[in-house]
């Protein structure tokens, strides 16, 4: 036989070899000890059936935090949307408003340097009406006689 043949066989030997040892070994067992067996077993599949229960309740438990967490994070975005929407709306009314207070003062301005031009040309004709009045009684008041 060549050598990987005989490795293979020898292989094959050795597993027929182990399990026959292990189905003696089982039939040898006690009738005590596969009772025994069997409550190990039982016990084992009730405490796997509660933890797979258990196990179904977290899952429960994780898609309902899921949703709720979902839910605020809606609730959430809703009130930033909201104050967005504040936000501009008081910027606009403020920028309104200063707009209005600007075109107010400005009106006051307007308004009042139109008066004080149309003073200026009242004291400006009221000046040129005196400066004439002076002329003119300069021009007829007598003059001393000079002596000689």
């Amino acid at each position: 036989m060549k050598k990987p043949t005989q490795g293979i066989f020898l292989l094959a030997l050795g597993l027929i070899v182990i399990f026959s040892i292990g189905c003696q070994s089982e039939g040898s067992l006690s009738a005590e000890q596969q009772i025994s067996s069997e409550k190990k077993n039982r016990l084992i599949a009730a405490e796997n059936h509660q933890l797979k229960k258990e196990l179904e309740q977290l899952g429960k438990d994780i898609q309902k935090l899921k949703k709720q967490h979902e839910k605020e994070i809606k609730q959430q975005k809703e009130l930033l949307e909201n104050c967005h929407e504040q936000q501009e709306a008081l910027e606009k009314k403020l920028q309104e408003n200063v707009e209005e207070q600007v075109d107010d003062v400005l009106s006051n301005v307007v308004n009042e340097n139109e008066k004080l031009r149309k003073e200026i040309d009242k004291l400006k004709v009221k000046v040129k009406q005196l400066e004439k009045e002076l002329k003119e009684r300069t021009e007829l008041k007598p003059r001393p006689l000079e002596e000689s």
